[in-house]
């Protein structure tokens, strides 16, 4: 066992010292490469160092190089130095997180980083938090925290009797929802398409002019950074609105609601803390291995009693907090751990400093692209940039071009029927001679394909 985490770890840091030096994205023949992992499955076993060494050789050139500094195609991070060796021996610990018999250790750290991420974000430092998988989940979480208290204020009981003639409940979205968002409610039997749907200002924020009349059979779902835009829905006027409706308020968060831990960019939330739920996402701009995601909950019990599964004579409860009971999950990797490891080693100043890098390199991004004569149609107020090259069949082209170029990544998307070039700025890594390299490629490939000045 020692010698192979020693060549797990020398090919590992081989691959991460490398990751700078190559294309953002593997070309066909490393993919086409690996059908070498597949075929037939061996009948006889094989030492673990040839399976290393066999997945490292193929599987290494086929991926994404998401942990350098030039991917800017989603929301994605890479992992902090911290958070990725705190990982690997999480992973050696081999701990079932569901409860504080099964690890000790998983449950005390995540009660830490519970408090520290409430902390950080400005949340009711009461709230309940389970540790989930992504923000779908943690969405889901949330919702079903909040489908649960609506539903007990009028006397039923979802957890037992379920939604077969439940008292009905009203869901409002804005018209830039996320898809996360839809998919929770439909696995809630909520449904997507009966959602109220509240029109979006120009950045994609919910109007809140427009919101329908509400009452306590409501649940308000709303967006702290807008995934094309970065835009945030107006918290502050619609939080106040729902709390004298009796309405529950929920925050899907993803990336957004780290910018709170920036006096430049906690303006951006005011009014978010007034909510009743909130979906937080951990992969993206905390930098830390997949999976993570988190959940918070105003009112613990609510949360609790939406996920609790009961108990069973053979699972010993304690008086303390049990993480199981806050999870759509039971059995789950102590993914806290990272988490921890990650706060720790940024602290609250290094953590701004990240986010604050981010979203200057973001408007360096916007400045630069449009002093080269290319359209730029949102205001950049956090990590996001969109970016025309022309028409629609010109931008795609200019996209797949860059991909193919290999120097950066990024995607395509549709802002209010124009075609357009997104760039998401989150990844610790990233620093400003990437920002410069991406830029330069960027124009230079706008340029050869006669667009721009």
């Amino acid at each position: 066992m020692k010698e192979l985490l020693a060549e797990t770890a020398v090919r590992a840091a081989r691959y991460l010292a490398a990751i700078g030096d190559r294309k953002v994205v593997p070309g066909s023949e490393d993919v086409t490469r690996l059908e070498a992992l597949g075929r037939l499955l061996p009948e006889n076993p094989c030492e673990p160092a040839e399976v290393l060494a066999l997945l490292d050789d193929v599987g290494s050139p086929a991926t994404v190089a998401t942990a350098a500094g030039r991917y800017f195609g989603f929301v994605i991070g890479g992992t902090l130095p911290a958070a990725l060796a705190a990982n690997w021996l999480a992973g050696a610990w081999d701990q079932n997180a569901a409860m504080q018999v099964m690890s000790p250790v998983a449950a005390k750290v995540e009660d830490i980083v519970r408090e520290w991420t409430l902390d950080l974000l400005g949340l009711p430092s009461t709230s309940g938090v389970g540790f989930v998988t992504c923000t779908t989940m943690a969405n889901f979480s949330g919702l079903a925290a909040a489908r649960s208290a609506l539903l007990q204020r009028v006397g039923w009981n979802v957890e037992e009797d379920g939604t077969f003639e439940a008292p009905a409940i009203r869901v409002v979205v804005g018209e830039e929802v996320h898809v996360s968002v839809l998919r929770a409610l439909t696995m809630l039997g909520l449904g997507r398409s009966r959602v109220i749907t509240v029109p979006a200002d120009g950045q994609g924020r919910m109007r809140a002019d427009a919101l329908p009349v509400l009452d306590e059979h409501t649940i308000i779902c709303l967006q702290a950074g807008n995934v094309n835009s970065g835009a945030f829905d107006p918290a502050k006027e619609i939080c106040a609105r729902a709390r004298d409706a009796g309405a529950w308020v929920h925050v899907d968060g993803a990336f957004g609601l780290w910018g709170a831990v920036s006096p430049l960019y906690a303006p951006l939330l005011e009014g978010v803390s007034a909510a009743d739920s909130w979906a937080i996402d951990c992969h993206k701009w905390l930098n830390v291995p997949y999976d993570s995601g988190i959940v918070a909950v105003r009112e613990p019990e609510h949360l609790r009693r939406a996920l609790s599964a009961g108990s069973a004579a053979y699972l010993t409860q304690s008086a303390s907090r049990e993480p199981w009971q806050y999870t759509p999950d039971a059995s789950r990797r102590a993914r806290g751990i990272e988490l921890w490891a990650a706060m720790r080693s940024l602290g609250r100043s290094g953590l701004r400093e990240m986010i604050e890098r981010n979203c200057h390199q973001a408007k360096h991004f916007a400045e630069r692209l449009r002093a080269a004569g290319f359209a730029v149609l949102n205001d950049v107020i956090l990590n996001q940039v969109l970016v025309s090259f022309g028409s629609a069949e010109q931008t795609r082209r200019v996209i797949a071009e860059i991909q193919a170029d290999g120097t950066c990544w990024c995607g395509g998307t549709v802002w209010h029927g124009q075609t357009a070039m997104r760039i998401s700025v989150s990844c610790w890594a990233t620093t400003d001679d990437d920002v410069e390299r991406s830029l330069a490629a960027m124009i230079r490939i706008a340029k050869s394909v006669g667009i721009g000045w």
